[in-house]
C-alpha cells in the first residue's frame, strides 16, 4: 500500500563524521514486500547516539558482529511514529494486520533469524547477522533512511512492530525501546532466588541516573524496591530520580568512589544494595558496582555497550570470594517492547513520566541537541522530525 500525497523528499539529520551533523534529503521510498516506510513523530537521543557524535564508534566488541560505525548515517533507533506505507499485508507483533495511520514502535534491530542464537532462543542483540537502525545502517545502502532522525523512516523486512496502546501519549512511549533494554532486573530477581536469602530486591543502586538510568529505577521501583540510590554527576537528574523515588542520592563529581560504597552500605543496614545497576555509560563505575554490591548481590552491567577500554578488577575479592553474580545486558529484548509500554500506561497517573522527555528538537538543531543531551540542562532530548507540536 503506496502513500496517499506526493512528496519530493524527505529531509534528515545526518551524522557526516564524528562531531557534524547536517541535514541532507532523500528520496521517498516505496516499501519493499514485507517493509514498511514510518512518519516519524518522536526519535529518542541515546547514548549510544553521544558516543558516535564523538566518534566512540566501536559496538558489540567481542561477539560475532563486532564493528566500527560507518559515517555518515542517520541516528535514532528509540522511535514512535505512524504508518505511511507498506509493501503488502503486514502484521504487528500480535498478529493483527497494519495499515496505514496505525501508531507503532518498532524494534531497533533486524535478525538474520537463521544463525544459532536466532534459532535457540536467545536475545535479538545476539545474532551473529544483526543490523541496527541508527547504526550499523548508514547512508551507504539504499533507500538511506534506516534512522529515525529523519522525516521518513525505512522498515526492513523482518523488523518487529510493536503498536502502540490507545493510551500512551507519544512522548511517553518514544521511551519504549529503554525501558525494553531494562530486562536485567527481572533476570537479577530470579538470579537472587538461587544465591540464598529472599527473593527479590529490597534494595537497588542505579550508578548513573541519565535517560536509561532513571527507566533502570522506575523498573525497579514498580517491581518493589523499598530503598533506591542513585549517583550522577548531573543535578537535575538526580532530582528527578527523588521524585521517581531514591531515597539517596549522590552527586558523581563531588564524592569519591569508596564515599559512595560507604554511604550506600550505610543507607542498607551496612550490607550493600541487594542489585547495583551500572547504566553510566563509563567502564570504571563497573568496579563501583562490584565493591557497592552486598555479598551475593548481582550487578547488572547495562550502560557500556561501547567499547570505552577496560578497567581492573581483582576476581578474588571482587567477584568470588563474595558471591557476586555478573548479567551482562547487550541491548533489549524483542519481547519487552510491548510489556514495558503496557507497563508505562499504566502507571501513567502515578507517576510523572511526562517530565522524562525535556526537550523536542527540530531536525535542524540536530548537532546542537546532542550537544545539550550531554548537559545538565535536560534529561531526554528527542528529535521532532516533522514538527515540535
Amino acid at each position: 500500500m503506496g502513500y496517499t500525497h506526493a512528496m519530493t523528499g524527505v529531509r534528515a539529520a545526518v551524522t557526516e563524521q564524528p562531531g557534524r551533523i547536517r541535514v541532507h534529503e532523500f528520496p521517498l521510498p516505496e516499501p519493499e514486500p514485507g517493509a514498511v516506510v514510518m512518519k516519524l513523530r518522536y526519535s529518542g537521543i541515546c547514548g549510544t547516539d553521544k558516543h558516535t557524535f564523538r566518534g566512540e564508534s566501536k559496538q558489540y566488541a567481542g561477539t560475532p558482529h563486532e564493528r566500527d560505525l560507518t559515517y555518515p548515517l542517520i541516528c535514532g533507533h528509540e522511535n514512535v511514529g505512524k504508518v505511511a506505507a507498506i509493501g503488502g499485508r503486514m502484521l504487528d507483533s500480535e498478529g493483527r494486520a497494519l495499515k496505514v495511520g496505525d501508531r507503532i514502535v518498532p524494534g531497533a534491530n533486524v535478525t538474520c533469524g537463521a544463525c544459532h542464537f536466532c534459532r535457540n532462543g536467545y536475545p535479538y542483540y545476539l545474532c551473529e547477522h544483526m543490523e541496527d537502525y541508527g547504526n550499523s545502517l548508514h547512508c551507504g545502502r539504499a533507500p538511506f533512511l534506516f534512522g529515525g532522525w529523519a522525516e521518513y523512516m525505512y522498515l526492513l523486512p523482518n523488523t518487529p512492530i510493536f503498536r502502540v496502546p490507545d493510551d500512551l501519549p507519544d512522548e511517553v512511549a518514544v521511551l519504549t525501546e529503554i525501558m525494553a533494554v531494562t530486562h536485567g532486573i527481572e533476570t537479577a530477581h530470579a538470579l537472587l532466588g538461587l544465591t540464598g536469602g529472599y527473593r527479590f530486591a529490597n534494595s537497588v543502586a542505579v550508578l548513573g541516573t541519565g535517560p536509561l538510568g532513571l527507566c533502570h529505577l522506575i523498573k525497579a521501583r514498580l517491581l518493589g524496591a523499598a530503598t533506591i540510590i542513585a549517583t550522577d554527576l548531573f543535578p537535575s537528574r538526580l532530582a528527578l530520580a527523588r521524585d521517581f523515588g531514591a531515597s539517596l542520592t549522590m552527586r558523581a563529581d563531588e564524592t569519591e568512589p569508596a564515599e559512595r560504597i560507604a554511604r550506600a552500605k550505610q543507607h542498607t543496614g551496612g550490607l550493600g544494595p541487594d542489585i547495583v545497576l551500572d547504566c553510566s555509560g563509563f567502564p570504571e563505575t563497573f568496579v563501583e558496582a562490584l565493591r557497592m554490591v552486598r555479598p551475593g548481590g548481582i550487578v547488572v552491567e547495562a550502560g557500556t555497550f561501547v567499547d570505552m577500554g577496560p578497567v581492573g578488577i581483582n576476581p578474588n575479592s571482587d567477584i568470588c570470594t563474595r558471591n557476586v553474580s555478573v548479567i551482562g545486558v547487550g541491548g533489549e529484548t524483542a519481547t519487552s517492547y510491548l510489556p514495558a509500554m503496557r507497563l508505562m500506561a499504566a502507571n501513567l497517573p502515578h507517576l510523572p513520566f511526562d517530565r522524562i522527555v525535556t526537550h523536542r528538537m527540530p531536525l535542524e538543531r540536530a548537532q546542537e541537541a546532542v550537544e545539550l543531551a550531554q548537559t545538565d540542562a535536560a534529561m531526554k532530548i528527542v528529535m521532532a522530525p516533522n514538527g515540535c507540536d
